[in-house]
């Protein structure tokens, strides 16, 4: 091959290689103008940062009235409230079974037996160690309270104890409930109130019990 077209060659691959330089150059200058640093700095206000632009001076604004979270619209007042129109309801929102009164004593055993001990007397461990003693479940008082208060209690708290709302969902409140229940009958129950094979098992374990014979 003659040297003049080797060296023509050589030239055209320089000018080549340029010219793919100049095009991505030129192509790089336009993306990078095209980038502009709105997104990263844009006008805004940090948390509690104060302003001027409201009266008030606060850039956090008021939720509007009427918001409710997603998930947080509550319409059943039984269920959330423990009441009915208004007023304590001795009605339970769901029927209670097996499940939902060994789902209560758990809850129960956690959140409640340290005051109102594991039978729901008040002489659980924290009051041996001198707090307040809260009163017994199975006062005629208590025992005659509707299911509500006891919901309403643990939502909202009374006397000596808080609230277990942000703690206890309000289904488990309710199963809660339920357990107090079951822990005020156990403590009258007789006899005659076991279901006949329970009863049956019974009388053979402990002779000495009769039909009707308190416990």
């Amino acid at each position: 091959m003659r040297p003049e077209l080797i060296t023509e060659r050589r030239a055209k691959r320089r000018l080549a290689a340029r010219a793919w330089g100049v095009v991505w150059l030129s192509a790089t200058g336009l993306l990078l103008a095209g980038c502009r640093l709105d997104m990263h700095i844009q006008p805004k206000y940090k948390p509690y940062s104060p302003t001027q632009f409201f009266d008030d001076g606060r850039s956090e604004r008021p939720v509007v009235p009427g918001t409710v979270a997603r998930g947080q619209l509550r319409l059943d007042e039984l269920l959330y409230t423990g009441k009915e129109n208004g007023a304590l309801s001795n009605r339970f929102p769901f029927p209670i079974t097996r499940v939902d009164l060994e789902r209560g004593r758990e809850r129960y055993n956690i959140y409640c037996s340290p005051c109102h001990d594991y039978a729901g007397s008040g002489r659980g461990m924290i009051i041996q160690r001198g707090f307040p003693q809260p009163p017994s479940y199975h006062i005629d008082r208590l025992r005659n309270a509707p299911a509500g208060h006891f919901f309403d209690v643990i939502t909202r708290g009374l006397g000596n104890m808080y609230s277990y709302a942000a703690r206890v969902e309000p289904e488990d409140r309710w199963r809660i409930a339920a357990y107090i229940r079951a822990l005020q009958l156990a403590e009258y129950a007789r006899i005659a109130d076991v279901p006949d094979p329970e009863r049956q098992k019974l009388m053979g374990e402990n002779p000495g019990f009769t039909p009707g014979q308190p416990k």
